[in-house]
């Protein structure tokens, strides 16, 4: 096309980006949309010029305004983009999806300000993390050479745009596309199975709602999953799961709730530590012992068993912002630290943990037994490298095994034999010797003989 088609002379790269962009978020300011896709450009005119001619083309409008305190404490009002219905089938073409799948133009939205759109917007900048990538530089009229740029730099970031969906019906009764009442739309849904994450929903709470209503939220995940439909088999299988991939770490697809206002560390704390509470039963494994009788080597030793839980982690955007979602910025419900996101996602404690520990142990037991056995045969070994015959009845004796016998000496039997033949005195006889011994010790020729 011609400069008469776009007349701010923005690029096809730049205008096809923007249209990815707001696809996937329906509503942006163009600060938002540079940090999605732009990020290396040297100013923010290349993006506002591509929002321009794509409005020239009818493929988007500006019908809102968002209002913020600039550094100067003074407020600063930024224009908000949205898709026209003809700039939704084309968004549909970047981003390789069927125009019905797309939602809504996000009009009503952009009108009233968009709080709430805006800040998952944030969000999803905050998880992807686009490298800023240098722009080629705009032939300018001047022999200066221009300067040198100094791109920042970001944290590694997870999954790409084009694996973000905003506004998902999850229907607990109804359809995806006629959800039922008591169903609820997920903020965004992410698939990034590049990164390990087949799919993560994502909550954005900016602290307009009671925590036990964000709680409600995760019961209704729960119902939402546990949702079994027939397959083309003729088999149950959950509803979840003909959309989305399983992560094979057991349990429901994970939650994560993305806390975007500034309230402080410890008030943001508290409102993590009550919506878990108020949720537990929604997250918590259950502790099983298999033994019951608790044998000594597995005393209370057993598994958590995660199937029919929601694994639930929790941020906050100037976290997630600053270190990137691989940082140690999540904690999950049930642990006890801030841990990156592979780890927060991976259940803990599990069965397949256990039986490394039941294998383990019956090593250890195979091993101790082996020990035993040579100990056994190592006796066995002295037993019969000591033995000599009884010069009495001709046996073999061995040493150990009772009293200390000499090497040479009559066997156990054979002595007994010659003690029971020795000549006994009588008894009366035995009795006089006594009294004559105590008579010797204690008569009164004793004590003379003492005196």
């Amino acid at each position: 096309m011609g400069r008469a088609e776009w007349p701010y002379n923005s690029t096809a790269r730049a205008r096809g980006l923007v249209l990815l962009a707001l696809g996937v978020v329906k509503v942006a300011t163009a600060e938002q949309l540079r940090q999605l896709v732009l990020p290396g450009t040297a100013d923010l005119q290349t993006v506002r010029n591509a929002c321009k001619d794509l409005r020239h083309a009818g493929l988007m409008e500006s019908v809102g305004r968002t209002s913020s305190l600039g550094a100067n404490g003074r407020p600063v009002r930024r224009d908000l983009w949205n898709l026209t219905t003809s700039g939704l089938a084309a968004a549909a073409s970047e981003l390789g999806r069927p125009v019905r799948e797309m939602g809504g133009t996000a009009r009503d939205a952009a009108k009233a300000g968009a709080a709430h759109a805006l800040a998952v917007t944030d969000t999803i900048d905050a998880f992807r993390q686009s490298p800023p990538l240098p722009t080629k530089p705009v032939a300018r009229r001047t022999t200066r050479p221009a300067p040198d740029r100094v791109l920042p730099v970001r944290p590694r970031g997870l999954g790409h745009l084009r694996g973000w969906e905003t506004e998902v019906a999850l229907p607990v009764t109804g359809t995806f596309t006629t959800p039922a009442r008591g169903s609820l739309r997920a903020d965004a849904v992410l698939t990034a199975p590049e990164d390990l994450v087949p799919v993560l929903f994502v909550e954005v709470d900016n602290h307009t709602e009671p925590a036990a209503v964000v709680a409600a939220k995760i019961d209704r995940y729960q119902r939402f999953f546990r949702r079994q439909v027939k397959n083309d088999r003729g088999r149950d299988v959950p509803l979840w799961s003909t959309l989305w991939d399983d992560s094979g770490r057991g349990g429901f697809p994970p939650v994560a709730l993305v806390f975007t206002k500034d309230v402080g560390a410890q008030a943001r704390m508290n409102r993590i530590k009550t919506i878990r509470d108020l949720s537990r039963t929604c997250w918590q494994p259950r502790w099983q012992n298999p033994h019951g009788w608790s044998p000594k080597d597995t005393e209370d030793d057993g598994w958590w068993d995660h199937a029919g839980t929601v694994p639930v982690i929790a941020t906050h955007l100037d976290q997630l912002r600053t270190h990137g979602p691989h940082g140690p910025v999540w904690w999950r419900f049930g642990h006890s630290d801030w841990q990156p996101i592979t780890d927060a996602l991976t259940n803990t404690g599990t069965k397949d943990e256990y039986r490394a520990r039941e294998d383990q142990r019956s090593v250890e037991r195979e091993a101790q037994e082996e020990r035993r056995r040579q100990e056994r045969e190592e006796e066995l070994s002295r037993r019969e490298a000591g033995k000599w015959v009884c010069p009495s009845c001709g046996g073999l004796v061995y040493p150990g095994g009772g009293e200390p016998v000499a090497t040479g000496s009559p066997c156990t039997v054979c002595r007994k034999i010659t003690d029971s033949q020795q000549p006994q005195q009588p008894p009366t006889a035995q009795r006089a010797v006594s009294a004559a011994e105590a008579a010797e010790t204690n008569g009164i020729l004793a004590r003379l003989r003492r005196t």
